[in-house]
């Protein structure tokens, strides 16, 4: 007997545990701010990539303890780390096991039906008024009911012993508002937990003209995509007079089975999807390759204008002359010191400049360093050489993901939106109206109750009551 009733004890401590609402504000505490923590620094990234974050909070010196620290506690992949599936499952449980508490009562009420009010309970309305009407309750009858429908409470009636009873209620159902809003973050965190555990979160630097298969996770494991994509095309802008980019932009092709399904010109706010997986444009380098081509558009001083592609070394001619050119030297980021002598001041492409060297029969003429960002470089004597582009020499920095839960988080949220509605603009509305034969006219007692908002309620009950007034004394 004693250990059935300590099993009993112990039970139902573990119950009243898991639902109560302080458990929930302090797990729901924890969570919000290790997700702050999860959010600044960068899941499955590159260990220096945190470093150097850190850096702006701890210094040089403390950084790498601190990211250690971090990283032991799994901060670095917070998001599928135990302890933090952990805090979702309590609170889940939290949710679930408070709705379970709290909803027989409520429910109760929402089904039960409306009905007559008696004496004996209409002394327990908040709210309650009582005024006189010069004509009959059987001539005042149909009028309140009138008013009442107007005012958004169709009546139920009933005579009984000479009382008329009307009795209307609306929004009874806006009290599972906050149920469903339990319902929504349950919803949320499922899909949450999906997107985590059979998801991937990659990246991909894909040169120009390069096609892959795979990206490629934090620890540089290959992910396979199920399909192929290719760079075509890469292209940065910048600020005037600034290295500071402006924009980036990616030409992408999907082969799916080698054959090209799908071409998109993506940017940061523009990614591309396909099959569940979603590349971002996230960042761009400097890949020096081999095969890169510069391209050219060359114009003669006769105004003929011709394209020119050539990989480094190879020749091209200007139109209408014997002149040849060739390019003989390239700066990703061409500078000038104060000496005025010329330097390469950044391996990125943020100021491309190809020297090319101009001969005529075999003897050498002149040379030119041709910016592409300086127009002003690209005149020669013979013509206008227009340096536009070294195609293959960049590579765009895509992040990779695939989010199978997406779409039930986006279910969760829009089931978030009812609820929150239900449970902050809606709410449980009774009227109760007697009208009794006494003394040459009606006696009227209005009664009604809410479970929200009482205030605003009340000026709506008061302006029904100023109707009923007025319908009762012509």
């Amino acid at each position: 007997m004693g250990s059935d009733s300590n099993n009993n004890s112990a039970t139902d401590r573990i119950w009243n545990l898991f639902s109560s609402v302080k458990l929930a504000v302090i797990v729901f505490s924890i969570i919000s701010l290790t997700s702050i923590v999860g959010t600044v620094i960068e899941q499955q990234a590159e260990p220096a990539r945190n470093i150097k974050l850190l850096t702006k909070f701890f210094g040089e010196d403390f950084a790498p303890a601190a990211f250690r620290i971090l990283d032991a506690m799994g901060f670095t992949d917070m998001f599928r780390s135990w302890w933090f599936m952990l805090l979702l499952f309590i609170f889940a449980s939290n949710l679930i096991i408070c709705s379970i508490d709290r909803l027989p009562k409520i429910w109760r009420v929402v089904k039960e039906p409306i009905k007559p009010l008696s004496a004996e309970l209409s002394n327990t309305m908040s709210i309650k008024r009582e005024f006189v009407l010069e004509e009959k309750a059987g001539m005042v009858f149909d009028k309140a009911g009138v008013v009442l429908k107007k005012n958004g409470f169709p009546a139920e009636v009933r005579q009984d012993n000479g009382v008329f009873h009307l009795y209307a209620e609306k929004g009874r159902y806006s009290r599972l508002g906050v149920f469903i809003t339990h319902l929504s973050i349950l919803i949320i965190m499922t899909g949450a937990v999906i997107g985590t555990i059979f998801g991937f979160n990659a990246s991909l630097n894909l040169s120009e003209g390069k096609t892959s298969a795979v990206a490629y996770n934090s620890n540089s494991v290959k992910i396979p995509l199920g399909f192929e994509i290719r760079c075509d095309n890469f292209e940065v802008s910048f600020y005037p007079h600034s290295g500071t980019p402006k924009s980036f932009r990616s030409w992408l092709t999907i082969l799916d089975n080698g054959r090209e399904v799908m071409k998109k010109v993506i940017d940061v706010n523009s990614p591309l999807h396909y099959k569940g997986v979603t590349f971002y444009q996230s960042s761009y380098g400097y890949s020096p390759s081999d095969d890169a081509i510069f391209k050219f558009m060359v114009t003669s001083n006769k105004g003929v204008k011709k394209e020119v592609n050539v990989k480094f070394g190879e020749a091209f001619t200007i139109p209408d002359t014997a002149l040849t050119g060739k390019v003989i030297d390239f700066s990703p980021a061409l500078g000038i010191d104060k000496s005025g002598k010329l330097y390469t001041y950044k391996e990125m492409m943020d100021n491309p400049a190809a020297l090319v060297a101009f001969s005529e029969k075999g003897k050498m003429k002149y040379r030119r360093w041709i910016l592409t960002r300086l127009s002003r470089t690209w005149k020669v004597p013979d013509g206008t050489v227009e340096f536009k582009n070294l195609w293959g020499a960049q590579y765009t920095g895509l992040q990779v993901r695939q989010d199978p839960g997406v779409w039930v988080v986006y279910l969760g949220c829009m089931v978030m939106t009812l609820g929150l509605y239900a449970a902050f603009f809606m709410r449980h509305e009774r009227v109760w109206v007697w009208l009794r034969d006494e003394k040459g006219g009606t006696k009227v007692l209005v009664a009604a109750s809410v479970n929200k908002n009482k205030i605003s309620f009340e000026h709506k009950i008061d302006g029904i009551i100023k109707e009923l007034q007025a319908i009762g004394n012509r």
